[in-house]
């Protein structure tokens, strides 16, 4: 086999389209490498996403590159996703550098920022190449799209300034996969072609004889190889990087669960476990449809807090909420839900769009300002909650992850949503702190941690507040685990390593 033009550790995935399956392939490559004895790192250089996740050194990146560094074994950075845009609004959002929001960009000034940025994910890009053997990096949405050619950070662009190959992975389920793969490729440029060393087929399902002739037209026609077809992955449960997965299998239904889908939804990625749960009827309402019976109600976290306010009412959701505390129903708020059940929402400084201040649900004797430095931790602590009928239930433990802009502050005193652990490091040891709330007729709460229902404990405390006596699950981790040792077994057999090895170094075809 010939050796490799590319002379440095790092190898991309680019897709036809967005949720080809990119970050899937990165975390399965990050794990099969992990397991061939490879010091491997995941990289995003720009991430368009409204699910980030919170790194040990309090900063944000994208989710999806959080689940790729536990594929590699490792614990996530800032590097690993240089790049973070959270929209705001159509054509507005949260730039996020080296972990740190620097303000709110409309789509035009941000083009013109494209160098800057560029400068960045190098800086990065070249931090996780001198620690780690290789570096496997994501793309974003298709390299094919011509209006983002021009600046381009996320795609061809970088593979360009970096000089690495791409495979190129397209999702067979959508239908169309031979004229996704010919049509990228076509609208590349001549170097760009060239880089690209091969073909990934992603969600095949039947035989794959009946693929065969179309296989070896697609190799014959391009002159670039087959590197693996893949099957699909019924009821693949890894943590999306924006797509909503709507897929839920309900057995004995204990409880009820509704959330409605803000247009600016974030992290919503805080429902995955109750999805899995299958004591759990969990539904997604997207808009335009009225909130159905429940027994509990949970606002998500939003990008957009004073918009997605505004929308929640122009779709008469209060009214439906207003019905269901009637009933003797549950309402838990998170992060920018938390904030909308409170009395008012400030934002004089205009840090998620207009300045002004909106009326909250009242339901939470709480008034949020909306601030423009973020609160990035990662926390632990206490549930603080009590059973239906008021009674003290037994203290549990809670851990998750805060990301918001805003400054909570109680009107009247009111019992906490749950105590977290003092900051050690800063000399507070012993001391607790407040977060969140839980009205005076115990019908409504709200928090701002993400991850709340992560661990089987504390998600277990919480459906029981709602009137559920659930069984214990498994822990959120161990259930990424088992998903991500999935995907790169299924990786690791439908993959031609023989092929991969002439692009990652010392890489045995075994």
């Amino acid at each position: 086999m010939s050796e490799s033009r590319y002379k440095q550790n790092t190898i991309m995935v680019q897709g036809t389209m967005s949720d080809a399956g990119k970050s899937m392939l990165v975390a399965a490559l990050c794990r099969c490498l992990k397991n061939k004895g490879y010091n491997v790192a995941p990289f995003k250089p720009q991430n368009m996403a409204l699910n980030s996740a919170v790194t040990a050194e309090g900063g944000e990146i994208g989710r999806a590159q959080a689940v790729q560094a536990k594929a590699a074994g490792i614990v996530p950075h800032v590097d690993m996703n240089p790049i973070l845009l959270k929209p705001s609004t159509d054509t507005g959002a949260q730039v996020i550098v080296h972990g740190k929001a620097i303000g709110d960009m409309q789509a035009g000034p941000y083009h013109a920022y494209k160098t800057k940025a560029m400068s960045a994910v190098i800086e990065s890009h070249a931090r996780l190449r001198s620690q780690y053997d290789v570096v496997v990096v994501e793309g974003a949405g298709s390299p094919a799209e011509i209006n983002l050619r021009d600046r381009d950070i996320a795609n061809m662009g970088f593979a360009e300034a970096v000089d690495c190959p791409v495979i190129l992975i397209a999702d067979i389920d959508r239908g169309g996969v031979f004229a996704q793969l010919v049509g990228t490729l076509d609208l590349l440029s001549a170097s760009e072609r060239a880089r690209v060393v091969g073909f990934v087929i992603n969600k095949f399902r039947g035989d794959i004889s009946l693929l065969t002739s179309g296989l070896d037209w697609l190799e014959a026609r391009t002159e670039k190889p087959v590197l693996g077809v893949l099957p699909y992955l019924h009821n693949l449960q890894l943590a999306a990087e924006d797509a909503i997965q709507v897929e839920q299998k309900v057995s004995k239904v204990k409880l009820k669960v509704v959330v409605p889908v803000f247009s600016r939804i974030s992290n919503h990625t805080d429902f995955d476990t109750l999805r899995l749960h299958p004591e759990v009827d969990l539904q997604l309402v997207p808009q335009g449809s009225p909130l159905p019976p429940a027994d509990l109600i949970i606002l998500p976290g939003s990008k957009n807090v004073r918009a997605d306010l505004l929308m929640l009412k122009a779709q008469s959701w209060q009214q439906d909420i207003q019905r269901h505390l009637r009933y003797g129903g549950k309402v838990l708020g998170i992060c920018g839900g938390y904030q909308m059940l409170g009395e008012s929402v400030s934002d004089p400084k205009g840090i998620e769009g207009n300045p002004g201040v909106s009326e909250g649900l009242g339901y939470l004797p709480i008034s949020t300002v909306l601030k423009a430095e973020k609160q990035l931790t990662q926390d632990s602590g206490v549930l603080c909650l009590s059973a239906s009928n008021q009674m003290p239930m037994p203290k549990v433990q809670i851990k998750g992850y805060q990301i918001h802009a805003g400054v909570s502050r109680k009107t009247a005193m009111v019992s906490p949503f749950c105590l977290l652990n003092g900051d050690n490091s800063a000399g507070e040891e012993g001391k607790c702190k407040e977060d969140g709330c839980v009205s005076a007729d115990n019908q409504v709460a709200g928090s701002y941690l993400h991850g709340l229902f992560d661990e089987p404990e504390a998600m277990q405390h919480i459906l029981c507040w709602a009137g559920a006596n659930t069984q214990l699950m498994e822990d959120y981790d161990s259930q990424q685990e088992k998903e991500i040792k999935r995907i790169a077994d299924m990786t690791e057999k439908y993959l031609d390593w023989q092929r991969l090895q002439q692009y990652l170094p010392g890489l045995t075809g075994d």
